[in-house]
């Protein structure tokens, strides 16, 4: 069995996914992990052999799939106990990444793991978020977004919060009993409806503060209205879902203890 099955999806990516490959080959334990590549556009190549410290499973698809899609067509080929989501634009500085992003089995109820994730220029991405709700959304339109850091994982009985999708160590048991991630969503709200379901789920979702991942984020929804109305279409999707309505429930019910709580101190 390996250690993990780390998951890479690839739209025409072309140098970024070699950079990423790269940084792979240099990572300690990166011989009990299998890669899944999938190739998303047509014509792309990659030749595995020009990685040969890499155990490189390729997909090539015939036509475009989505985020969610691809990533559970990859999992088919996960006989792991963790399953990574990465991102063909992340970078890995530091050679010991995936070994503290795979350290030990999952623990009881322990959902998905993610790490910091910076910017080339030294800054911090958003990539832990408060519920992505329509004011959470507006406040971020607004320029208002906070940054967040979380005190402990997310669970049931404390604050949800969701990580970006650009690297996610998940359970593959957890992923395996939640069915992966919807594919009626495509390429937006896909990592955000995972760990929301995890959430409800029992399962935990954590941060790992010591370990900082690169992304430089594109932003496409910003730039395309193929992508912005991809993102309008996964948000409307998301706000009139069972699982995001009973997290508004949960919520309000968590609220109201906390306010107790103040109250009473």
């Amino acid at each position: 069995m390996t250690a993990a099955t780390i998951s890479i999806v690839s739209h025409g990516h072309g140098a970024l996914l070699r950079a990423l490959l790269k940084d792979l080959s240099g990572q300690q334990q990166i011989k009990e992990c299998r890669i899944v590549i999938t190739l998303n556009l047509a014509g792309e190549q990659l030749d595995p052999a020009d990685f040969p410290l890499l155990s490189i499973t390729l997909i090539h698809n015939a036509s475009p799939k989505g985020f969610g899609a691809n990533h559970n067509a990859a999992f088919k080929y996960c006989d792991s106990p963790w399953f990574i989501v990465l991102n063909p634009d992340i970078r890995l500085p530091e050679p010991t990444l995936v070994r503290h992003m795979i350290a030990g089995l999952p623990g009881a109820g322990e959902g998905i793991r993610a790490p910091l994730v910076g910017n080339s220029h030294g800054g911090m991405e958003d990539s832990v978020r408060v519920n992505l709700s329509p004011l959470s959304l507006a406040l971020r339109v607004l320029g208002k977004r906070e940054p967040y850091a979380p005190d402990g994982p997310s669970k049931q009985g404390r604050r949800f919060y969701w990580v970006a999708g650009m690297c996610m160590v998940v359970n593959a048991q957890a992923y395996r009993k939640l069915g992966g991630f919807d594919e009626r969503l495509f390429l937006y709200c896909e990592d955000y409806d995972l760990c929301l379901r995890t959430y409800l789920a029992g399962y935990t979702t954590d941060l790992m503060k010591n370990v900082l991942v690169i992304h430089d984020a594109q932003r496409d929804s910003h730039r395309s209205m193929k992508h912005l109305r991809w993102h309008i279409s996964s948000l409307l999707r998301v706000w009139m879902s069972a699982p995001f309505w009973k997290l508004a429930v949960a919520s309000n019910g968590y609220d109201a203890i906390e306010q107790r709580s103040n109250d009473v101190s």
